[in-house]
């Protein structure tokens, strides 16, 4: 069993990730080693030669792999981040969905990857490292 009883508790913890929250980004599904969240574009989120900020998207991919690292451990704190950006999003939904490869005793490997209705935009890999 995970540490969150429901998705409304792990929404309910999140909402105080105002960047995250204040973003736009909803956390959409949850399970004991995943975690989908997503996001509606809108202008507020695009850079000015009108793309979508790399920062939305790591943003959107942060919050799916903190929803999956603290429901496995809580709490567990990134150690470890990178994300391959693979193609521009040409939707307007980002999605990312993030699973759980390997949770040892102290630190739990997650991959992220983040797609609108066309395709594969990013894939981020992260280690969470259990407090």
């Amino acid at each position: 069993m995970g540490t969150f009883a429901s998705i409304e508790e792990a929404r309910e913890h999140f909402k105080n990730d105002r960047f995250a929250t204040n973003t736009g980004i909803r956390i959409d599904d949850m399970g004991e080693d995943n975690a989908t969240c997503s996001l509606i574009l809108t202008d507020d989120h695009k850079n000015a030669y009108g793309g979508v900020m790399g920062g939305v998207i790591f943003t959107l991919a942060d919050l799916a792999f903190a929803v999956c690292a603290n429901n496995i451990h809580s709490l567990s704190v990134a150690q470890n981040v990178s994300i391959n950006y693979l193609a521009a999003p040409k939707g307007d939904k980002l999605t990312a969905k993030a699973k759980c490869l390997k949770s040892g005793r102290t630190t739990s490997v997650i991959n992220v990857m983040i797609s609108d209705e066309t395709g594969d935009v990013a894939l981020f890999t992260g280690t969470a490292f259990k407090l």
